[in-house]
């Protein structure tokens, strides 16, 4: 509850939000609006700015900042007071989010959340900053400073006020010209992001950079990609592996219940942030499956299981995150302290999972615990012992207090999903969380953003919804070579191409019918999942590759041309532009599978996926509504493999070593 300017208590407008993360606030003191036009027109009828709060719900200094400050009854009533307070989860609305980041970053130098920014009555950003303290702290001003300052800003110096507003608002509405490139130099620039890679890839530990180091799952799959060979494919594959390996071994991963956390707060992967997402697993799924070998089929099975057991919702989704915090104790979910393995194992069992998971007498993480890493495989024996040392302690670690779950399904992140459970072989979950975001998130034909408990938000899609889910039920089509899912992945494009296209080739991140903001947001940038450009490219090539349209090829290579410069400059933010760059300029390679279900078949599908980067497509027979399948039969009774590109075919071969022989050609 709250109080309007007459002192009578109101009702904080968060109760009815769908999102779990504005719920979190709606028990607050402070009189939260929606993002909305409401918003602004309360704010210009009592003239006052507005505070604008953008987190999500795993956000763990997003709850710091929620218990020191807005669940504070003094700190609520300043800003009840003195501001329109708008909260925001930036899931459900990454176009607001982005809009405002770039300002957040333009004005400050860098970015994150909790993002508080105050905006004028036109939306206009005038000041911008992150987490703020209580109290003031380590040369920071406490959040209530920081207010005070803003209101008598506004009020005694209203002509500055304007003035920084409105050079932000003409910052972020420039579309600066972005640089392409022809397809005769994306060899050479392929080659190029692979010596720049290595000049930053951390040859102690593996991964790129120093600390926090994120998963690049983007980059490895660039990396796979252009593996093999001599010189920088060489060193391609050499850090792909090095990467892989630390993040499987390191407490980044989930030792005991499988699953990646965001991020390493250090440079050797021993201590996550511990909160776990979605778009990481969904990719990391993908990666480690295509990696394959014993430890990467055994982590992107474990990391299928984890994301079904403890993400999926009962309507066949996804939700979209695990908090970082249980008990209100960053981490004190996953780790352990010897005397807990003792405890849950007994002694001589507790001493050895000790020894062999790293829990060390003074602790790797806080208060003497130590996060679980497994340096190397136990041998013989050993083997047996540690799967039921995992089994007990996963039963144990089942009685402590578990982290909360943000259930709210994001289009673009299931569309994610989908692609890393095909790739794993989970085509049941996959086709389920197809099913639902078609029949649930596609409203008057128009992709939704979200939804929760089976029912639809209503943000709209983004660029990324529309790029991922296409990929996704392209890779459905492709694992089932059911049609359906060809004819829903078409229809999302054609959306996409008539509704965010750029002139230049590119893509807006918004639609051209979407609510305007102050800038319409478009960043071609991979972060912790790839920008709508990125994911399109790929949805985009992989269509024409199943049907031979050009319109969709011209219009993938379009728009890989507007980011080649970044690609160029920065590929560690150009991950998934370099992949689908790498799989376009071998063809794609395109392989027909064809043939009974059976040990036949399934070796011709495994030796095909082991392509790099190619487009395979498995049936039971011809299908002539698929064009990749149309007049594609079994040889003298046997299933066949049809290795083509630009859906011209060699002869079809029937084993295995012959298809290893096409597809090296």
């Amino acid at each position: 509850m709250s109080s309007d300017e007459e002192g009578s208590p109101v009702a904080n407008r968060l109760a009815d939000a769908t999102s779990p993360y504005l719920l979190q606030h709606a028990d607050n003191p402070v009189d939260w609006w929606e993002w909305g036009p409401d918003a602004f027109a309360e704010a210009r009828r009592r003239n006052v700015p507005v505070l604008l709060s953008v987190g999500y719900a795993a956000c763990h200094w997003c709850h710091v900042m929620a218990h020191e400050s807005f669940e504070d009854h003094a700190t609520a009533a300043y800003l009840n007071e003195h501001f329109v307070s708008v909260k925001v989860d930036r899931e459900e609305r990454p176009d607001v989010d982005a809009v405002y980041m770039q300002a957040t970053t333009s004005m400050t130098g860098h970015g994150g959340w909790p993002m508080t920014v105050v905006l004028d009555h036109d939306g206009s950003p005038f000041f911008a900053g992150t987490y703020f303290p209580d109290q003031p702290r380590h040369g920071q001003p406490s959040f209530t400073q920081v207010l005070q300052a803003l209101t008598d800003a506004w009020t005694n110096r209203g002509d500055e006020v304007a003035r920084v507003a409105a050079t932000l608002r003409e910052h972020l509405s420039a579309q600066g010209g972005i640089q392409g490139t022809t397809d005769d130099e994306w060899p050479e620039l392929l080659e190029r992001a692979v010596v720049t890679l290595a000049r930053e890839f951390d040859q102690r530990a593996a991964g790129f950079g120093s600390a926090p180091k994120f998963p690049p799952s983007m980059v490895l799959e660039y990396l796979l990609r252009v593996s093999g060979g001599d010189g920088a494919r060489t060193e391609a594959r050499r850090m792909a592996d090095a990467t892989l390996e630390a993040m499987a071994r390191g407490g980044i991963y989930d030792q005991l219940g499988g699953g990646f956390a965001r991020y390493s707060v250090d440079r050797e992967w021993v201590v996550p942030h511990f909160e776990k997402m979605l778009y990481d697993n969904a990719q990391l799924l993908g990666v480690y499956a295509r990696w394959g070998g014993p430890l990467g089929e055994r982590v992107a099975a474990e990391t299928a299981d984890f994301m079904v057991r403890e993400l999926g919702t009962p309507e066949g989704g996804f939700a979209s995150a695990l908090d970082a915090d249980s008990e209100g104790v960053e981490g004190k979910f996953y780790a352990w302290t010897s005397a807990q393995l003792v405890e849950a194992l007994g002694p001589d069992d507790g001493a050895w999972a000790a020894q062999v998971l790293e829990v060390t007498e003074g602790g790797t993480f806080e208060h003497g615990a130590s996060t679980l890493q497994l340096p190397q495989d136990p041998e013989g024996p050993g083997s047996a012992r540690l799967a039921d040392v995992r089994r007990r302690l996963l039963a144990a670690r089942a009685q402590r207090v578990r982290p909360a779950r943000d259930d709210k399904v994001v289009a673009a992140w299931n569309g994610l999903a989908i692609s890393g459970l095909c790739a794993a072989g989970r085509v049941t979950e996959a086709l389920a969380a197809g099913e639902l975001l078609w029949r649930v998130h596609v409203v008057d034909g128009r992709l939704r953003r979200v939804s929760r408990d089976g029912v639809v938000g209503a943000p709209a899609g983004v660029l990324e919804d529309h790029g991922c889910v296409a990929a996704g039920f392209l890779d459905l089509v492709q694992v089932t070579g059911d049609a359906v899912w060809l004819s829903r992945a078409g229809h999302l494009l054609d959306t996409a191409l008539a509704r965010f296209a750029a002139p230049d080739g590119g893509f807006y991140d918004t639609a051209d019918d979407a609510e305007a903001l102050v800038a319409r947001p478009r960043d071609p940038s991979d972060n912790a999942s790839p920008s709508g450009l990125s994911s399109m490219v790929h949805a985009l090539s992989t269509y024409a590759a199943l049907t031979g349209s050009g319109r969709h090829r011209d219009a993938a290579e379009a728009a890989l041309a507007t980011v080649a410069v970044l690609a160029d400059r920065a590929p560690r933010f150009a991950g998934w532009s370099l992949a689908a760059a790498a799989a376009m300029a071998g063809g794609p390679v395109e392989v027909a599978v064809v043939g009974r279900p059976g040990p036949e078949r399934d070796a011709l599908e495994r030796q095909a996926r082991r392509a790099p980067g190619a487009v395979v497509v498995v049936a039971d027979g011809p299908r002539s509504d698929v064009p990749l399948l149309e007049g594609r039969t079994e040889v003298d009774g046997r299933p066949a493999a049809y290795v083509c590109r630009d859906l011209v075919c060699e002869r079809p071969v029937t084993s295995v070593a012959d298809l290893e022989v096409a597809l090296s050609r």
